[in-house]
């Protein structure tokens, strides 16, 4: 290996349980994007049935591409998940623009703004001054990395706690939804749905992906599954069915209280829905439970993204200081430093320019839905070039289930390529900048 000689002490151990492997996924998934996409879903379905039918969908499609996935990390189980997957399939340079893309911006972008999110929620309950979102967001990154890589365990033991004050939060909120009975003059008050554009369910649906995206994280820790990489198909598919019963849910409780008009109107669906049910302690409520669920998925984002920077370390020898494992935490702490390193450094970007920094996220998508749609790809091509490697679990109806999530990320590609527009030349002008620095080490 190139990386430098490494005993069997020093690299990933199986240690996670089929439970630990569900909370991360679910952790990274049902984050606060359930508090803030529904009213664009709502804006482009114009009616409760094809809003409730567009999240139906959205699980369904995400199940499709986790029965891909359910083969790739069976196959082919490593630590570097998705990059491990592209090397096998096309190669060492195009897995590096991966690694490098996701290292520089998509992973390092989303740790940024979920805790920038979190700092949105915070600062109003106690102000820290004209950065106090940016101080929030930093302290966040920090210390949820420094809880990295203090070790496996005590990652995934601050995870399980996050979610389950996240799920009891949720649960209450749908309590509240279903039973608490709405004050008509707060409800009165609420804006409904202007004149727009006619409602268009395939943009809905981009907006229902990108909420339930994460799910694929799952390959980075399949070569730390106790129960082997198999059970990786169980833990994907009943994680995507608990995140799909779980949206239905909130947003079944959002149409209850709201209605269809004031969910598409809402800029903060949550608090809205306090604000006719329990009113400004349910604001408050809200609050926290938003930032909570931001906090989830930042844990499990950093937990699942510095598996990446490892796996780059370990297969090229300019960059071998990001493949130490630390063997008693059982963490990569090399790469959990950097990738926290270079999220700090966005969210100061964004505190110097907030408006610049949410697009600097937005024109990661493209590049994004790129890499997902080779990702689809590779699964065809291992196919064909490893067709003797053991599968112990094979994608049904082959080849139309892969043929069938690789139009959707064809799609959403095209979409956040239209969306982006001239905007998509900087997720352009990083893969460039990795191509030459692939030549340079």
């Amino acid at each position: 290996m190139k990386g430098g000689n490494r005993t069997a002490e020093d690299r990933p151990k199986p240690v996670l349980r089929i439970v630990d492997a569900m909370v991360i996924i679910v952790g990274i998934v049902v984050g606060a994007g359930i508090f803030r996409t529904p009213s664009l879903v709502a804006a482009s379905t114009g009616s409760w049935e094809l809003f409730l039918l567009a999240w139906l969908l959205g699980g369904a499609i995400s199940l499709i591409g986790a029965l891909c996935y359910a083969e790739l990390t069976t196959a082919f189980p490593n630590t570097g998940g998705d990059y491990h997957f592209l090397m096998q399939a096309f190669g060492k340079r195009f897995a590096f623009l991966f690694a490098w893309a996701r290292m520089s911006v998509i992973q390092t972008g989303s740790i940024a703004l979920l805790a920038y999110i979190v700092g949105d929620y915070l600062s109003p309950l106690y102000h820290l001054g004209p950065y106090s979102a940016a101080l929030y967001a930093a302290c966040v990154v920090a210390i949820l990395t420094a809880m990295n890589i203090i070790g496996l365990r005590f990652g995934t033991g601050v995870q399980k706690i996050l979610l389950a004050v996240q799920f009891a939060g949720l649960l209450l909120i749908t309590i509240i939804g279903f039973f608490v009975p709405t004050v008509p003059t707060a409800l009165a008050e609420l804006p409904l749905a202007g004149d727009a554009p006619s409602p268009t369910f395939g943009l809905a649906l981009v907006f229902v992906l990108l909420t339930f995206g994460g799910w694929n994280e799952a390959g980075y820790i399949s070569a730390e599954l106790r129960a082997g990489s198999r059970k990786m198909v169980q833990v994907l598919i009943w994680s995507i069915v608990l995140i799909t019963a779980i949206y239905l849910l909130i947003n079944g409780v959002f149409i209850r209280a709201l209605g269809i008009d004031r969910v598409a109107a809402s800029d903060a669906i949550g608090v809205d829905l306090m604000r006719v049910t329990l009113g400004e302690p349910g604001i408050v409520l809200m609050g926290i439970l938003v930032a909570v669920a931001a906090l989830t998925s930042v844990n499990a984002t950093i937990f699942t993204g510095a598996r990446t920077n490892y796996a780059l370390g370990r297969d090229f020898q300019a960059l071998r200081w990001l493949g130490k494992w630390h063997n008693k935490t059982s963490s990569p702490t090399h790469a959990l430093v950097v990738q926290g390193m270079i999220a700090l450094a966005l969210i100061g970007l964004g505190a110097m320019t907030r408006d610049g920094f949410q697009s600097m996220v937005d024109f990661t998508a493209p590049v994004f839905w790129f890499f997902f749609l080779a990702i689809g790809l590779s699964l065809l091509v291992l196919r064909r070039k490893k067709p003797n490697t053991p599968r112990p679990f094979r994608v049904p109806l082959y080849p139309v289930t892969p043929f069938i999530f690789c139009g959707s990320c064809t799609y959403l590609l095209y979409s956040s390529l239209m969306y982006t527009g001239v905007g998509a030349l900087v997720g352009v002008a990083v893969l460039l900048l990795g191509t030459l620095f692939f030549f340079i080490i």
